[in-house]
């Protein structure tokens, strides 16, 4: 690792992290007031670095950067932006285990989950967006008018880019790969609990010459950061993952400057088990559904609707199965479920449970604390017996808690799928293709699978309806959203 802002990361166990800086018009920086803020290690509670905390001053010096870059990158030809990209993305490769080692310990993720799914990923959106900086072009319009018409698609300018705690390599990567793949520059703040591989990154960036000011990184709280870069006349879109209630406030503020915004926002899905489906690969989905990332995924699928036929066997099957995943220490490579991100987000498990059993529910397994060494662990945990009134099934957990519901006819299952102000993801298990295509069409979320979950890749956008959120990431439609459109008429 050359001289980063996080440290000199080995390629296997906990590293050693340096304190962060602000990475602004390629310089690191402290922030202007000398802040700094706690960096925790979720798996023991303890801290294990600091990082700048910056203020709305250091969010002007992070704007006035970007929009100074802004002009030079936006005229860099496409295949010179595109070289770039695949440079970042080969990069990746390089130092994957530097990567792993940071994001694990800063989020908790298993050494092994974040390997295959954070940094590979992350990988392919600069290599798949790199593909796609060489295509953006207009359209010939043929009109009546005697004239020649036609559209250019262009940047948008500055970009304030809002990413969360949960998967921020990937989640940063959607916004800023694309922003940057069509001739943006961008104000990142990273989630003020998982800010390091944020750092990182911008590093890699600048290595595969992403040029000064292009991107810049600002770390520290919503309250005053995120607010200033919602509200900043020199930031041109937000481009914000997040909770709803938060979505709220930001779509809100930015809407005051008339910004364009994207939201991708909380979730809560529900894994539909037809009475035809192949049980084993059900319960394999199923499992992954409200274990993945420890449950802290937006487009996880925390509610299980079963046929009545099968409901008391997949209850049985799920109370040996779940309480036999493997919960412990991200870097043991056999760990398959790590700690909460924070106490706070335990916390919030911890209450929602509670919860669940003044609400009538029965804990089938799990339902409390895992003491491993001070560290935010909690045991995966099914409940039983709650309606679809219940707080806990109606709202977002976001954490390793599924809920189990009976239904009788594939009517009623469409509609307790639908039955949430959510509409991010859906989920159902069927071996009647037709089956599959008439209740996909009918669940109403911005992803549906099919016989598994989470089944991702660059080019398939995803995004929310209802209180999920607006816009898409990933895929070409992801693109567009940071260009606008102008129309040229020449007269003849």
């Amino acid at each position: 690792m050359t001289d980063s802002e996080v440290g000199n990361v080995p390629a296997v166990g906990r590293p050693h992290i340096e304190p962060g800086k602000l990475f602004i018009d390629g310089q690191w920086c402290e922030a202007n007031a000398k802040g700094r803020r706690d960096v925790t290690d979720p798996s023991t509670g303890k801290v294990i670095t600091t990082v700048a905390e910056a203020d709305a001053s250091d969010v002007d010096a992070a704007v006035a950067a970007a929009r100074k870059a802004f002009g030079a990158w936006a005229q860099t030809s496409g295949r010179e932006r595109a070289r770039i990209l695949h440079r970042v993305a080969d990069i990746i490769r390089r130092r994957e285990d530097e990567i792993v080692a940071v994001e694990s310990v800063d989020v908790g993720k298993p050494v092994s989950l974040c390997r295959a799914v954070d940094v590979a990923t992350t990988a392919e959106i600069y290599e798949y967006y790199s593909g796609l900086a060489q295509s953006i072009q207009g359209a010939t319009r043929h009109i009546p008018i005697p004239s020649h018409a036609y559209t250019r698609r262009e940047p948008l300018g500055v970009v304030g880019a809002i990413t969360p705690f949960n998967f921020p390599l990937i989640l940063s990567s959607t916004k800023i790969a694309a922003a940057l793949a069509a001739g943006n520059a961008v104000v990142h703040k990273p989630a003020e609990d998982t800010p390091l591989s944020a750092l990182l990154m911008a590093e890699i960036l600048a290595e595969a010459g992403v040029p000064d000011g292009v991107l810049n990184v600002v770390t520290g709280g919503g309250a005053e950061v995120g607010k200033a870069l919602l509200s900043h006349p020199g930031i041109d879109k937000i481009a914000f993952t997040g909770s709803t209630a938060v979505g709220r406030y930001a779509a809100a503020t930015a809407g005051e400057a008339l910004k364009p915004v994207t939201m991708e926002l909380g979730g809560n899905a529900a894994q539909i088990v037809f009475e035809d489906a192949d049980l084993d690969k059900a319960i394999g989905s199923v499992i992954k559904g409200f274990v993945f990332n420890t449950g802290q995924f937006c487009m996880g699928g925390p509610r299980l609707l079963v046929h009545r036929s099968l409901y008391d066997t997949v209850l049985e099957i799920l109370a040996g199965a779940v309480a036999g995943v493997p919960v412990g220490d991200p870097f043991d490579p056999a760990t398959v479920v790590g700690p909460m991100a924070a106490e706070r987000h335990l916390a919030k498990v911890e209450e929602y449970v509670r919860l669940a059993t003044e609400e009538g529910g029965r804990i089938v397994t799990g339902g409390e604390r895992l003491d491993l060494g001070g560290g935010y662990f909690y045991k995966p945990t099914v409940i039983a017996g709650l309606d679809d009134a219940s707080r806990v099934v109606q709202e977002e957990i976001f954490g390793p808690v599924l809920t189990v519901q009976p239904f009788d006819t594939e009517d009623e299952a469409v509609a307790m799928a639908n039955g949430t102000p959510y509409g991010l993801a859906a989920g159902l298990q069927t071996t009647d293709l037709a089956r599959a295509h008439r209740v996909a069409a009918r669940l109403e979320a911005g992803i549906v699978w099919v016989n598994d979950w989470a089944m991702l890749d660059p080019a398939i956008p995803f995004g929310g309806v209802k209180q999920s959120g607006y816009g898409r990431e990933y895929g070409p439609e992801a693109l567009e959203s940071y260009t606008k459109v102008k129309s040229v008429v020449i007269a003849l």
